[in-house]
């Protein structure tokens, strides 16, 4: 990449919001405050995803080629070179391996910074998660970083996962949406089925899954209901690209992105994500935009 821009974002609070990086003559730098350990999440404009971890007085240095980034490189930190070495590692096997490696430096590492980035991608987040194992491994960490209150949050967050598995109903929960009006489970168990679902002004995928939403819900006849939570700092841009795409669904938008107290409850881990609902029970969560489209129009036949 010679000239561009991506963007960084923590999972962890090590910065707050989202920032842009801009790359000219194929070179950056990007500077933060920081007090102790933290995960950095780099967007790639083709919304891959590279953790980085920094440290305080810690320098990194960062060397890959946009079009082999699988093959990125970070030094600086051990950190850092452990992830390296863990994506050589990954590149190497196939997807139904990748598991396998990251349990294994999970259970030779609990200490690391890199096992709790670990356990959230490969046994938490996406299609199949494991949530038995995620507490599993969570608690084995949790015996070497007793007062890490990151970790602490994860584990009720995957509690939560647990609660919102597949098959189950959905959790109880009340909120007010972008309006001030009252949503709540109940919201959702007029119609036979109904998807709630994360977006953000940041994040293009999760504006294109909303819109496509909204137009399979105008053609579902009523059988189609869906809840909106926008994961954006600032209410006002919520409403303007609602206004904008003419999203009319309840939309929740409290400022607190990801820390949402309803993403929370529900088990919701990013942007975007969802759940599909039938008849108030859970049938799918975390579906990526084409499979979501293609899982309603199988059920709205």
């Amino acid at each position: 990449m010679n000239q561009g821009e991506f963007y960084v974002y923590s999972t962890d609070g090590a910065i707050q919001g989202m920032d842009t990086i801009k790359v000219e003559g194929g070179r950056f730098a990007y500077e933060i405050p920081c007090q102790e350990e933290g995960t950095l999440m780099l967007v790639f404009p083709n919304f891959s995803e590279v953790p980085i971890f920094v440290e305080s007085g810690g320098s990194i240095d960062i060397k890959a080629d946009a079009s082999h980034l699988k093959e990125l490189q970070v030094k600086g930190t051990d950190a850092n070179e452990d992830m390296t070495d863990v994506r050589m590692q990954l590149n190497k096997v196939s997807p139904p391996e990748e598991r396998q490696v990251a349990e294994t430096f999970i259970k030779e590492n609990p200490g690391s910074i890199v096992s709790t980035y670990l356990v959230r991608k490969y046994f938490i987040q996406g299609y199949q998660p494991d949530y038995k194992k995620a507490l599993s491994l969570i608690n084995l960490m949790l015996k070497e970083q007793d007062k890490n209150g990151q970790l602490q949050r994860l584990k009720q967050q995957t509690e939560n996962l647990a609660a919102s598995a597949i098959g189950n109903s959905i959790p109880t929960f009340s909120a007010k949406d972008i309006n001030g009006q009252p949503v709540s489970n109940n919201t959702l168990t007029n119609s036979p089925f109904a998807v709630i679902y994360v977006w953000s002004n940041w994040n293009y995928e999760s504006q294109q899954m909303q819109r496509d939403l909204k137009n399979l819900q105008r053609k579902s006849a009523g059988k189609l209901a869906l809840l909106g939570i926008c994961a954006e700092g600032n209410q006002q841009d919520c409403k303007n690209t609602m206004k904008r795409d003419s999203i009319k669904a309840p939309t929740i938008c409290d400022g607190m992105m990801l820390e949402c107290n309803t993403i929370k409850k529900l088990g919701l881990t990013a942007v975007p994500d969802n759940l599909v609902l039938q008849n108030g029970r859970i049938i799918a969560r975390s579906l990526n935009p084409r499979e979501l489209q293609d899982k309603l129009n199988s059920l709205l036949k």
